[in-house]
């Protein structure tokens, strides 16, 4: 049966002699699925051709309605072990979707079974996956097809583990809970989720990814609730914590090798009413793209930051809301700069990616090397250039202003909600004003907006009636905006992907003025807006005339303003 597969895609140019006899030499069972792996045959134009072989339908499950009643009865060991799915009645028989169409005996079993014909469909075996997760719930395949289990990991550690021996260890460590695991992780990165949110509630387990900044609930099986202790302990062996401590908050972090790319996961456990949450920040070193001028500012913006970057001195900020791509900015600011004639050291809280040819510190508050602490004794190792993860108390805002008047460059960050909002920030920290005002060059505040999905946003034209009151007519003219729709690419959200809405205050006379004055935010902002400072609102406003977003992203991401 598999030598024929391979035949009739040699025969129909699919595949020549050398790429069938080497995928008849590959260690894989199928020499499809060997061919598949070795690049030789797309999945869907091998299926095509073995569905025309022997006279079946080929579909693409992402554009086909499935009827969860026909789920109703069928055997879910059929589903799992062979890879069939149940998509709809007709009439008396069962529509069923199969990526092998060259194997019967699984279509005879679940005819046996179910005492119902059944007719067979072809479909890619990653789609029949995707149906499984969606319509039985992450984590079904462990808990209900265990005899199913692939013989090859696809989430391999990288940093050994240890356990004490107890029951609630020995639990941890079954194959099924192992596996169960993985497939959350495994899901979630192919989900391109920046956190995993597994949260212990009255009704059981439950599971939401963060994509795009949105959560989004993942279905899961009941019979996932009897695993909840065994899924909480598996993760907290993976990042080294205490498995017999629950009523304390722990830390950790997990080191993982996905399909080739290494993945870092930060793990908090913190003990709830109803047993121990876990979120899992998810940190994929190969997806992420450190520079500058793909972030998303505007060339303005861009010109004028890329200027300020390369000041011999000063204090440059960047602010903003946990999660709005601070430290990715600041990353690439220091990798555009960064050469063999400047010395860059770094101090973080955590360390979130490692770079080539930047001295990174993390910081340990414990044993008492704070930011403070680790910025005195960066100054005794002669840097040019200092980024201090976040400037949260006097001590250290003291420590990066003592650095700027010293003839370094420091870059930071801090929690606020504009641009402007930060001299205040730092007055109200206790730094006297005239510091601020001295050694404060620029500050950068941002968010991240979803950009529209480009294959199937929909163009519309907005009414005076509909829009914002502060909705940019004059700049839009006959161009069109677009709103969000749906569809199989995007998961049906409307949107794939962020990128980053900017407001760029830059220090002049009258600002730092009224900053030594201690002139509140809304004064410095109104300054800031006169010196041609775009707000992130306008600029918001730009993305979507421009067609990367839509208003009710706009409106959902920034606050109306009235300047």
């Amino acid at each position: 049966m598999i030598m024929h597969a391979g035949e009739i895609l040699r025969r129909r140019g699919l595949l020549s002699d050398e790429q069938l006899e080497q995928s008849r030499n590959s260690d894989s069972k199928s020499v499809v699925q060997a061919a598949i792996t070795l690049g030789y045959i797309e999945e869907s134009d091998a299926l095509k051709a073995l569905a025309e072989e022997v006279g079946l339908e080929y579909v693409d499950l992402r554009e086909t309605d499935i009827d969860p009643a026909a789920l109703v009865g069928f055997p879910q060991k059929l589903i799992y072990r062979q890879s069939l799915f149940p998509i709809r009645f007709e009439h008396d028989s069962i529509v069923v979707a199969t990526s092998d169409p060259l194997d019967l005996y699984p279509l005879d079993e679940a005819s046996a079974a179910t005492g119902k014909n059944i007719i067979p469909v072809v479909a890619e075996r990653a789609e029949i996956a995707r149906l499984m997760n969606t319509n039985l719930g992450v984590g079904s395949e462990t808990v209900e097809g265990l005899m199913a289990a692939k013989s090859d990991e696809e989430v391999e550690l990288l940093e050994g583990i240890e356990t004490d021996g107890s029951e609630l260890s020995e639990m941890a460590q079954e194959a099924s809970v192992v596996r169960l695991v993985n497939e959350i992780l495994l899901e979630a990165i192919q989900s391109r989720a920046s956190d995993v949110h597994i949260e212990t509630q009255s009704t059981g387990l439950a599971i939401r990814y963060r994509i795009d900044g949105i959560l989004h609930l993942q279905p899961t099986p009941p019979e996932i609730n009897q695993f909840q202790a065994a899924i909480i302990s598996r993760l907290k062996i993976m990042a080294r914590l205490n498995i017999a401590e629950k009523r304390l908050p722990q830390d950790g972090r997990i080191k993982l090798r996905v399909h080739g790319r290494e993945v870092d996961i930060r793990l908090s456990v913190i003990p709830m009413i109803h047993g121990e949450g876990i979120v899992m920040r998810i940190l994929d070193k190969s997806a992420m793209v450190f520079e500058l001028g793909r972030l998303g500012m505007s060339d303005q913006i861009y010109e004028t930051f890329s200027d300020i970057i390369k000041y011999p001195h000063g204090i440059v900020l960047v602010t903003g809301p946990t999660g709005s791509g601070k430290t990715t900015t600041l990353y690439s600011a220091l990798l555009q700069i960064k050469s063999n004639k400047t010395k860059i050291i770094t101090t973080e809280d955590p360390v979130e990616y490692q770079l080539d040819g930047i001295n990174q510190i993390q910081v340990h508050t414990k044993i008492g090397l704070t930011f403070a602490a680790s910025l005195r004794s960066i100054l005794r190792h002669d840097p040019d250039i200092v980024l201090v993860g976040e400037i949260r108390d006097l001590e250290t805002a003291e420590s990066a202003i003592q650095a700027s008047l010293t003839g370094h460059l420091v870059f930071s960050t801090l929690h606020t909600n504009d641009a402007a909002g930060a001299f205040t920030r730092m007055s109200d920290m206790g730094v006297e004003p005239f510091l601020v005002a001295g050694t404060v060059e620029a500050v950068l505040a941002q968010r991240l907006i979803r950009r529209l999905c480009d294959h199937c946003k929909e163009a519309l034209k907005p009414t005076r009636q509909d829009a914002p009151a502060d909705f940019p007519w004059d700049e839009l003219g006959d161009r069109q905006i677009y709103r969000s729709v749906g569809c199989r690419e995007c998961r049906n959200v409307g949107y794939t992907g962020r990128m980053g809405i900017y407001e760029l205050l830059v220090a002049n006379d009258e600002i730092r003025q009224l900053a030594l004055d201690r002139k509140s935010s809304w004064e410095i902002r109104k300054e800031a807006v006169k010196a041609n400072m775009r707000t992130l609102r306008m600029d918001a406003w730009d993305k979507v005339v421009n067609g990367h977003t839509s208003v009710d992203e706009v409106l959902r991401v920034t606050k109306g303003e009235a300047l």
